[in-house]
C-alpha cells in the first residue's frame, strides 16, 4: 500500500499510529508528499481531487482519503479488536469523541495557517474564534479521561492524542495542561506508546 505521507501533518500522524498499533507499518510505502494551503498539488490531485494528505493506494488500487475512512480500512486488515466498536453502547461515544478530536485537528490547522499569514492579512477575528474552539474542547477530554483510561485502544484514543500533540508541535505556548491534570496524565502515558514515540512530528520544510 503507498501513503501519501508528511511528518508534519497530524492527519497523516493518526493513520500511522493505528498502522503501528494495528501492526501494519510494515505494509505501508511512504510516499513524501508536501501540501501547502493555497498552493494546489496538481499531482496528487490526479488520485485526490482535493489535493490532501493522507491519501492511500490499496493493493488492489483503490484509492481512499481522508484519515477517518484510511483507518477504518487498516482496521480491516488485523486481527486485533477492533479500533471502531461495533457494540452501539460504545460505538457511537467513541465515534462522537473522535470528530470532536478531529474538528479539534481541523481547527488548530486552520489557526496555524492564519497564524502564519503576514500580519497585514491575518484576522484576529478568525484567531481568537479559532483558540476559543480549541479551549472549549479541551474540558470536553478532560470529562472523558476516565472512560479514555478504562477502555482498550480505539481509534477516539489516537485521535485525541494526535489533537494534543498538534497543540504541542504547533501551539506550545497554548498552555493546555493547565486545568486539565487527568487529561495530562492521560496523554503523558499515551505518549510513551512505541506508536506515538516513532510519529513525532517535524517540521523538515527548508527554512526560507
Amino acid at each position: 500500500m503507498r501513503l501519501r505521507w508528511s511528518t508534519r501533518s497530524p492527519f497523516v500522524r493518526k493513520v500511522m499510529v493505528c498502522a503501528h498499533e494495528m501492526g501494519l507499518v510494515d505494509r505501508l510505502e511512504l510516499v513524501p508528499t508536501t501540501v501547502v494551503m493555497g498552493e494546489p498539488h496538481l499531482d496528487l490531485m490526479r488520485t485526490n481531487p482535493l489535493g490532501r494528505i493522507p491519501t492511500l493506494e490499496t493493493d488492489d488500487g483503490q484509492i481512499l482519503y481522508d484519515s477517518v475512512v484510511i483507518c477504518e480500512y487498516l482496521d480491516t486488515l488485523h486481527k486485533g479488536e477492533s479500533f471502531f466498536p461495533r457494540d452501539p453502547q460504545r460505538r457511537w461515544r467513541v465515534l462522537s469523541r473522535h470528530a470532536l478530536a478531529s474538528g479539534m485537528l481541523e481547527t488548530g490547522v486552520l489557526w496555524r495557517n492564519e497564524s502564519i499569514r503576514p500580519e497585514p492579512q491575518r484576522s484576529a477575528k478568525f484567531l481568537s474564534a479559532f483558540e476559543l474552539k480549541i479551549r472549549t474542547a479541551i474540558p470536553a477530554l478532560e470529562r472523558d479521561v476516565e472512560v479514555l483510561s478504562s477502555t482498550p485502544i480505539d481509534i477516539s484514543h489516537v485521535s485525541v492524542a494526535c489533537a494534543l500533540g498538534y497543540i504541542d508541535f504547533r501551539f506550545p505556548e497554548f498552555g493546555w495542561r493547565k486545568g486539565h491534570d487527568r487529561l495530562t496524565a492521560w496523554y503523558e502515558t499515551f505518549l510513551k506508546r512505541p506508536s506515538m514515540q516513532a510519529t513525532i512530528p517535524v517540521d523538515n520544510r527548508p527554512k526560507t
